[in-house]
């Protein structure tokens, strides 16, 4: 196996008084020279699943954050390596991303799902709009104007609102008519436009009093759907917008409220179905995620710190208040777990699970405003 990043004195932040501490060993453990590994055995890396674009793009967003964070032009996380993925990821004879790399750096399809699109589109969104030197930016800048037209054709909602934040982001550092702007820009606001508009349509077509949401079976990754919603009614100005997200965003949280007032996530096998019951199993890190980021921006769009205590209830969701009264973060290799079954914790501590808790860890410390 090439070079693993290693972890150093420096790769735990001490928290802020009331807020997590911020460990970055684990996701460093299972990234090397190529990249961040997809699965892991345990908290071993599982070289046999190799890489895929979806994880570091997600890595890439947490060590942008965390140089964010620290104010550090030399970050602990290698967000340059995450970044050369993502641009070694470009098909240009697709005009889209690859998502499966073995580990002998083979390419394993010729573009991704529209969801690993979406989220690398997020990603250099955010590289656009927080990295801190020039390069890092203009490279992003240039990866996401060439990606523009292949993820302009969307059906997937949930790759729509992975899009949306990213399309966010790129117009917070450039924006739409504004002499700020570059050739990005009116295509991104024009795309931004269209997507979020098609959230709005699904949301009032298919909700009611009492099914407060976009399709008729509840999945993954859902209160993306609210965030994209809340992020670009806010900057449209559109008030109709920014009241769905928050509606629905609050629907999803009564859905997936305990009697005990814990989170009770929507499992993966069997969600949950328009007139049916919830399925209390598989819970996934990445819905508890999804939720902590999505109420983070509803009390910045919305003004109500109520959402922060939202947040901060879905948080707890890793450190075992949850169903089974069980911890998903270790405390001994800096990962998480990879959910919740009905037997107990999944005990391999993958990307997609770790990047979960640490990207909430990070956000919350964002909100909150520093590290001191």
């Amino acid at each position: 196996m090439d070079e693993v990043f290693t972890a150093s004195q420096h790769d735990r932040c001490g928290p802020s008084p009331g807020l997590p501490e911020i460990d970055l060993r684990h996701v460093l453990s299972m990234t090397d020279c190529t990249g961040m590994f997809q699965h892991a055995l345990y908290s071993l890396p599982d070289l046999r699943h190799g890489y895929c674009i979806d994880d570091n793009a997600r890595a890439l967003i947490a060590a942008l954050y965390h140089a964010q964070l620290v104010g550090d032009d030399r970050p602990t996380l290698p967000l340059r390596c995450y970044l050369t993925f993502l641009t070694y990821g470009y098909n240009q004879d697709t005009g889209g991303f690859r998502n499966f790399m073995s580990y002998d750096r083979r390419w394993l399809e010729d573009i991704g799902s529209p969801d690993s699109q979406g989220r690398t589109l997020w990603a250099l969104g955010v590289a656009v709009s927080s990295a801190r030197d020039d390069d890092t930016r203009d490279l992003a800048n240039d990866l996401f104007i060439n990606a523009l037209p292949g993820v302009s054709g969307f059906i997937d909602l949930r790759s729509k609102a992975f899009a949306i934040l990213g399309l966010e982001d790129y117009l917070k550092r450039y924006p739409a008519n504004s002499s700020a702007g570059t050739k990005g820009s009116a295509p991104a606001a024009a795309l931004r436009d269209r997507y979020a508009n098609d959230l709005l349509t699904a949301f009032t077509q298919h909700g009611s009093d009492d099914w407060r949401w976009c399709e008729d079976l509840v999945t993954y990754d859902s209160a993306k759907l609210c965030h994209a919603l809340l992020v670009a009614g806010d900057s449209m100005g559109r008030e109709d917008m920014v009241a769905q997200g928050l509606r629905s965003l609050g629907w999803l949280l009564e859905v997936q409220r305990s009697p005990q007032g814990y989170l009770s996530i929507i499992g993966n096998a069997g969600w949950l179905p328009r007139g049916g019951c919830k399925a209390e199993f598989d819970q996934q890190p990445l819905e508890a995620h999804a939720l902590v980021h999505a109420c983070l921006a509803a009390a910045r769009v919305g003004g109500d710190k109520a959402w922060v205590d939202h947040a901060w209830r879905c948080f707890h969701w890793f450190t075992g208040q949850n169903d089974l009264g069980v911890s998903l973060y270790a405390p001994d290799t800096g990962g998480c777990m990879d959910g919740l079954n009905r037997g107990g914790a999944n005990r391999n501590q993958g990307a997609e699970s770790t990047l979960a808790y640490l990207l909430s860890v990070l956000e919350l410390h964002r909100y909150h405003g520093s590290l001191a």
